[in-house]
């Protein structure tokens, strides 16, 4: 079992940044595959990145490059999205996801897509004003 803990959100003006933090309680944090995710009021759950589980691989939504940036650090079992240039848009409960992956064939692996991710965090509200 995985537990994922976000933090870092909250209220931002537009063009500033936050930088979201995704603790997982899990024994080998470099087994899985993390992704950040995001769901707005009356919207559907949407991909925003993903890194692998090496961290060597990542990949963003068209609509956050250049933006946002995921990283990990699995010596502190932690995955990050920093968030820059905010934008109204942006303001959704984000999601941190994790996925195992477990072989060599997909330590460079990314996933975007929700059904393929096995845990969830609770979520962090990241609210934009403008």
């Amino acid at each position: 079992q995985v537990q994922l803990v976000e933090s870092g959100g909250g209220l931002v003006q537009a063009g500033g940044s936050l930088r979201l933090s995704c603790a997982a309680s899990v024994r080998t944090f470099s087994n899985y595959a993390m992704g950040w995710f995001r769901q707005a009021p009356g919207k559907e759950r949407e991909f925003v990145a993903a890194i692998s589980r090496n961290g060597g691989s990542t990949y963003s939504a068209d609509s956050v490059k250049g933006r946002f940036t995921i990283s990990r650090d699995n010596a502190k079992n932690t995955v990050y999205l920093q968030m820059n240039s905010l934008k109204p848009e942006d303001t959704a409960v984000y999601y941190c996801t994790a996925k195992g992956a477990y072989g060599i064939y997909v330590r460079s692996t990314v996933y975007s897509t929700s059904t393929e991710y096995e845990y969830w965090g609770q979520g962090t509200q990241v609210t934009v004003s403008s």
